[in-house]
């Protein structure tokens, strides 16, 4: 009875739309005005201790093995509950902090590879033809996934303002669409670095399909690993996996990896105010030894690898259509998933897509493009951001 008397409390203030909530013993509640636009269902009595230590990873494993049912938009019912104040995901007193990892070499490729190397096949199941895994970049309210994929790859290269025959390495460069689209349509010498196996195999297979040898190129090493300069770097969610205890070293070795007046384009998820930090359930069950920085964190970081500003891009609302995007992809291959993987597995992942464009949505996390130069002499940008823009048309007008 306590229990219940407790998860009345913190749930009737939680959400800023009305939802409805059927206990364990059948009884139904709604909190909020008006029809429930959510319905929640526990199936069974819900410890309270776990849930008010460590609510998502709680909550994420209950759905899970069914536990805990949900009619109607968990993106909703996450963006709810980050738009609330008094909600328990935002001003929760009992949630404790969650214990550090490590991000050695070692640990860091065991990490990337138990998400990354689930296999190709899966991510080929709903991502779009480029297999592009991070944030793109919607141009237009109608652009498809992989347009807006392929916008987001243009609008990277555009800002670096490139020219041809000089070098790029791409830290952290997936599946390489930014790899070949830097060599084919901009002329660089690109280099990619990844710690997935099938992403490694992956994109070698792919440089020997499209002719790229000599051209592009993959290393399937640390980032920490690599001494080389390059005119330019970029790096597409890559900050993510390096914890907050190597976010100075990743900035220092950008830094040492451009030549002078080089030029980066750092993309990746941040918070705008206190971020996510690490999220127990991501870390437990999707992202291992994750860490989402907010953007003072890296602020301070960049200015003291003596990097300097030429520009920052917040894309949140771009990557919630993208998991949007994504998420009405994998509804469409989620019972092939839990044949293959397993129901948990498959109601993980559904609840994570749409837990994370909650998130978005709600402005717990944002995610960010830096532009950084060497500091303090010329960069060869232009004055204004027009060229970014003028050359992301122009790319438009030659693929439409």
């Amino acid at each position: 009875m306590l229990e219940k008397t407790v998860y009345r409390q913190l749930l009737s203030h939680a959400f800023d739309i009305p939802i409805s909530v059927t206990y364990w013993d059948g009884k139904e509640e709604t909190y909020g005005e008006g029809e429930p636009v959510v319905k929640v269902r526990m199936n069974e009595e819900l410890p309270l201790k776990s849930f008010t230590d460590e609510p998502t990873l709680t909550l994420a494993e209950d759905y899970m093995r069914g536990a805990l049912e949900i009619d109607g938009s968990i993106e909703e019912l996450v963006a709810s509950a980050y738009r609330t104040d008094h909600s328990f995901l935002t001003n929760n007193p009992f949630i404790k902090h969650f214990p550090k990892v490590s991000h050695s070499e070692k640990n860091s490729e065991k990490d990337v590879q138990s998400h990354y190397d689930i296999g190709n096949d899966f991510y080929e199941m709903w991502l779009d033809k480029t297999m592009t895994y991070s944030c793109a970049y919607f141009e237009h309210d109608d652009d498809t996934l992989e347009e807006a994929q392929v916008n987001k790859m243009h609008h990277i290269l555009n800002k670096l303002k490139t020219e041809p025959g000089k070098r790029l390495l791409d830290i952290g460069s997936g599946w390489g669409t930014l790899l070949f689209m830097a060599a084919e349509e901009y002329g660089l010498q690109a280099t990619g670095i990844t710690l997935s196996q099938e992403q490694y195999d992956y994109t070698q297979q792919q440089i020997k399909d499209r002719h790229l040898e000599g051209k592009v190129n993959v290393l399937l090493e640390d980032y920490r690993e690599v001494d080389d300069q390059f005119d330019y770097v970029t790096s597409v969610g890559m900050f993510e996996h390096v914890g907050k205890e190597n976010l100075g070293l990743y900035f220092k070795k950008v830094a040492d990896f451009m030549k002078p007046n080089g030029r980066a384009l750092i993309h990746g998820i941040t918070g705008q105010h206190e971020g996510a930090g690490v999220d127990p359930f991501i870390t437990k069950y999707v992202f291992p030894g994750g860490y989402i920085p907010n953007v003072a964190e890296n602020l301070k970081h960049i200015m003291d690898a003596k990097l300097q500003f030429s520009d920052i891009e917040p894309l949140r609302r771009h990557y919630q259509k993208t998991l949007e995007m994504w998420y009405q992809n994998y509804k469409k291959v989620e019972d092939k998933t839990a044949e293959k993987y397993g129901k948990e597995f498959a109601r993980m992942w559904g609840m994570y897509l749409q837990a994370c464009a909650g998130s978005f949505e709600g402005g717990n996390i944002d995610v960010m493009q830096y532009l950084l130069v060497k500091a303090p002499s010329g960069t060869g940008l232009p004055m204004t951001r027009e060229y970014v823009y003028e050359a992301d048309d122009k790319k438009v007008s030659q693929n439409a």
